[in-house]
């Protein structure tokens, strides 16, 4: 296997990875690799099916109804089926809509959505093994991962979301992978997706941003189908003077796409969320909910929260109208975690954002950036009418790599997101569909997992 960034001069770098990413699905996953692969699968899907009765989810089936083919494709958490295209525009849209899903922290990629999107719309065309599947799970997140590593921090600083236009190519290596095409036509997947990314933050904190992931779903399967065709995009498009990392990005590191393919892992850098808004405010959250315990939120005259200079940039939202806009407002996080000592999505409600206590105390606090803060660090400092000072500080946010959540808390978020839709025992099946996944297991199991139960009349 190729381990350099010296491009193929047939393939361009583009091939020369595809081909790398072809070998990695011709053998088993580390062990440590295809559990955390699992991990993943079992957090995206639990959030499909959590915002399954979205406003968002309802407007793509209504779509669906007007715009798309035969209805071959479940959604999870409901049961009614759209077409591929659309079942998994309606997968990726759900799994990210609540901003709850999996994050690699050093790109800000949620690679999830997308990889299980095709997973939901192809599984019964495909019927891949269990293996083949998570498989196709995995390397379609690390197709995503290293590309992101390789433009990053420029692409994102430009305004790209990159969770979309990442995206798309790890869900080209999915549907690629799952269609079986050969190692030509992976590499054209691979091309043609490269030539559609979408998403920009300018959509943040509104519900487009919830399509940038599904749209990447979408447009990757489309990128396969294509290329199963024959369908093809010049060789060198992804480092051409005006191919896909010139025109996002002003830096490019070949090697961080091509090194040490199969040996390092983006994916193991992946983390789960305990609060469903964006990442970076989490820090300053767990430091609130910590002095909730010490500190009468009626006794506050101020909150200073000092934290990484991405927090105003991502989340400075201080005065937020909806569930959405809150997800981006770091303040308001700090606010419902003093107020109400938790944070979950009936803090994200628009009833709760708009209450008078919380709106009180998000015009009582300031974000104090650093240069010198890490992004999964934050500390509080919090006077009191009477002049008492509390401070609390956190080095590494529940949930971040340096503290990341057990199988058991990740798993007690499903059961919360997957019960309330699909009723009690469901979030078990789910989680051990996914967990079973391997040789002798197929995906059957977890796509009916997702999927209301039918109850057998006598």
């Amino acid at each position: 296997m190729r381990s350099t960034s010296e491009p193929d001069t047939q393939t361009g770098i583009a091939g020369a990875f595809a081909a790398g990413i072809v070998s990695l699905a011709r053998g088993p996953l580390p062990q440590p690799l295809a559990h955390e692969a699992r991990r993943a699968l079992v957090n995206v899907l639990g959030l499909a099916v959590g915002a399954a009765r979205h406003p968002g989810v309802e407007a793509i089936v209504a779509a669906a109804r007007v715009l798309g083919g035969p209805p071959a494709a479940p959604i999870p958490g409901r049961g009614e089926r759209v077409d591929p295209h659309f079942a998994a525009l309606a997968a990726g849209f759900a799994a990210h809509v609540d901003d709850f899903d999996d994050t690699h922290l050093a790109t800000v990629i949620h690679p999830g959505a997308a990889c299980m999107a095709v997973l939901v719309a192809l599984a019964e065309e495909a019927r891949p093994g269990g293996s083949a599947a998570l498989t196709a799970f995995a390397l379609g997140c690390e197709t995503q991962l290293r590309i992101g590593v390789a433009i990053s921090p420029e692409h994102y600083d430009r305004g790209w979301h990159i969770t979309g236009t990442c995206g798309v190519a790890g869900a080209a290596v999915t549907a690629a992978l799952l269609l079986g095409l050969d190692d030509a036509g992976l590499a054209r997947a691979v091309r043609l997706a490269l030539t559609v990314p979408l998403g920009h933050r300018d959509a943040f904190g509104t519900m487009a941003k919830a399509f940038h992931p599904g749209k990447a779903a979408a447009n990757g399967i489309l990128a396969a189908r294509l290329a199963a065709q024959g369908v093809d995009a010049p060789a060198d498009v992804l480092e051409t003077t005006r191919g896909f990392a010139a025109a996002l990005s002003s830096r490019f590191d070949a090697d961080q796409l091509l090194a040490d393919l199969g040996s390092r892992w983006e994916l193991a850098q992946n983390t789960y969320k305990p609060y469903p808004c964006g990442i970076v405010a989490h820090p300053a959250i767990d430091a609130a909910l910590a002095l909730r315990e010490r500190v009468d939120p009626d006794t506050i005259e101020e909150v200073r929260a000092h934290c990484h200079p991405l927090v105003p940039e991502l989340m400075g939202n201080a005065d937020p109208h909806d569930g959405l806009e809150a997800r981006f407002s770091a303040i308001h996080g700090i606010a419902v975690a003093l107020c109400d000592g938790r944070v979950g999505l009936p803090q994200y409600e628009a009833e709760r954002v708009l209450r008078a206590d919380a709106r009180a105390l998000r015009a009582k606090t300031t974000l104090v950036p650093s240069a010198d803060m890490a992004r999964d660090a934050a500390q509080l400092r919090v006077r009191l009418r009477d002049g008492t000072i509390v401070e609390e500080r956190v080095a590494h946010a529940r949930g971040s790599a340096a503290r990341p959540l057990t199988d058991v808390e990740l798993f007690a978020k499903v059961r919360l997101l997957v019960e309330p839709q699909l009723g009690e025992g469901s979030a078990k099946r789910l989680i051990d569909a996914v967990l079973e996944l391997g040789p002798s297991a197929t995906l059957d199991a977890v796509i009916a997992s997702t999927l209301p139960q039918v109850s057998a009349r006598g």
